[in-house]
């Protein structure tokens, strides 16, 4: 078990968040030091201004693993959501876990809501091609 599961399970921090907000927030992949991830803590947020979308492959919204919009649904490109769209879904239903997945061929984006304008970046992967 590496430090970041270590410092998930028993740092009371984390459990007194993941209480008040009713899930667990998962660290940013750019955590600088995972001995202390509140000592010179960063991360990668999301724009609000993005549009959920990637073209070829599939972008989506889940709240709880539940899935709200995927852009294969969309009919057009006007039918795009747009994470200043999911920010207002995800204000009106805050203590959830709102995440949106950007699966593209040669990158995929995994961004969980944590807090009022605050989408971090918690997984990054190659893609699917």
């Amino acid at each position: 078990m590496n430090n970041r599961n270590i410092l998930l399970n028993n740092n009371p921090i984390t459990s007194l968040h993941s209480a008040k907000q009713g899930f667990k927030p998962l660290y940013g992949i750019e955590v600088k030091n995972e001995i202390c991830p509140l000592c010179g803590f960063k991360h990668t947020i999301l724009p609000l201004e993005e549009t959920i979308a990637v073209g070829f492959g599939n972008a989506l919204l889940t709240k709880n693993s539940e899935c709200i919009y995927s852009e294969i649904d969309a009919r057009c490109c006007n039918d795009y959501l747009t994470v200043a769209q999911a920010e207002e879904l995800a204000d009106a239903d805050p203590n959830q876990d709102w995440r949106i997945h950007l699966i593209a061929p040669f990158s995929e984006l995994h961004y969980q809501r944590q807090g009022k304008r605050h989408w971090v970046l918690y997984e990054k992967r190659e893609g699917f091609a």
